[in-house]
């Protein structure tokens, strides 16, 4: 900032240059891509089934009432 005056160069405010994080899914918690240990769970019996990396749990139906399945 040339003087000290507050202002500068175009586009080189707060909060654009780098290193901000905030377009970056930071922390944990379940979402997509958790990995490959868990189990996959129907919401309408709640059996419970190992989850295999690389399926997806919601394209398995359940063993018992054949419903979709969800990621636990």
């Amino acid at each position: 900032m040339p003087r000290g005056n507050g202002t500068g160069p175009a586009e080189q405010g707060p909060g654009t240059g780098r290193g901000q994080g905030r377009g970056r899914r930071q922390g944990g918690g379940r979402r997509s891509g958790a990995g490959p240990s868990g189990n996959c769970v129907c919401l309408n019996c709640s059996a419970r089934v190992p989850h295999r990396a690389g399926v997806p749990c919601n394209t398995l139906e359940c063993p018992k009432c054949g419903a979709q399945m969800v990621r636990e």
